[in-house]
């Protein structure tokens, strides 16, 4: 078992590397186009600029979760431990996404709108609901002791935590009575094409939502589930040696 948790800890996968690799300079490449690249808004001025940030740190927690919901599906139909491994990897780098799209979102509501939070928002109470289903879902991994039921509800939540993912995501194009703007098509607030940029802020909002979506985030999963696997390799060892 000693050999077992040796090869695992040791067996960095270069593909990790280079996709971490990958992730750092996408990163930094949406940092400096967010910065100096893209224009300063003229309603905004340079608050807008963590918008880059805010909209893709929720296209990379909707990735997230929806790896966990096919992780969790995945686990009910094999029963293999990666894919639950893979499924609570997947939240918790979701989640940590998602708190980042809220803190972001304030921060950029209060000089936009006058407000941190409202609670007649039906998007702000979306993002609530969406961040207090991550909370439950983490609480319960603590909270089941029968490995095995444990891993069924979970999956079954991460089921339910897309579904309210999207459900957050869509919101604003179904409600009238939301002051956050749609940013691509129409919606009942703006029943134009949506909110016109120009072709600097375009290109760096899509460089982000790559960078977010298709590079960090997937980085992140795996650098964590790969974590999980070293952790429960150390369990299995330290048992062994126990018995």
């Amino acid at each position: 078992m000693q050999q077992t948790s040796s090869q695992v800890r040791t067996a960095a996968p270069r593909l990790l590397w280079a996709l971490t690799g990958l992730s750092a300079a996408g990163f930094a490449l949406g940092l400096y186009m967010m910065l100096a690249v893209a224009g300063t808004d003229a309603f905004q001025g340079d608050v807008q600029r963590l918008f880059y940030f805010h909209l893709s740190s929720f296209t990379g927690a909707l990735l997230a979760f929806a790896v966990a919901m096919t992780g969790g599906l995945a686990y009910l139909v094999t029963q293999a431990a990666r894919w639950d491994r893979l499924s609570l990897s997947a939240v918790e780098v979701g989640f940590a996404l998602a708190l980042i799209n809220v803190l972001l979102g304030s921060i950029w509501a209060r000089p936009t709108w006058n407000t941190w939070w409202t609670a007649q928002d039906p998007r702000m109470v979306a993002s609530a609901v969406m961040m207090m289903t991550c909370g439950a879902y983490l609480m319960l991994r603590q909270s089941i002791a029968q490995v095995e039921r444990r891993r069924q509800i979970a999956a079954a939540l991460a089921v339910v935590l897309l579904g309210v993912a999207v459900a957050t995501a869509l919101i604003t194009r179904f409600r009238g009575d939301t002051i956050h703007p749609v940013v691509i098509g129409p919606s009942p607030q703006n029943q134009s094409a949506g909110i016109e940029m120009a072709a600097t802020m375009s290109q760096t909002l899509l460089v982000n939502v790559v960078a977010w979506t298709f590079l960090l985030t997937p980085t992140l999963i795996a650098w964590r589930a790969r974590l999980e696997q070293l952790r429960e390799a150390r369990g299995r060892a330290s048992l062994k040696e126990t018995i």
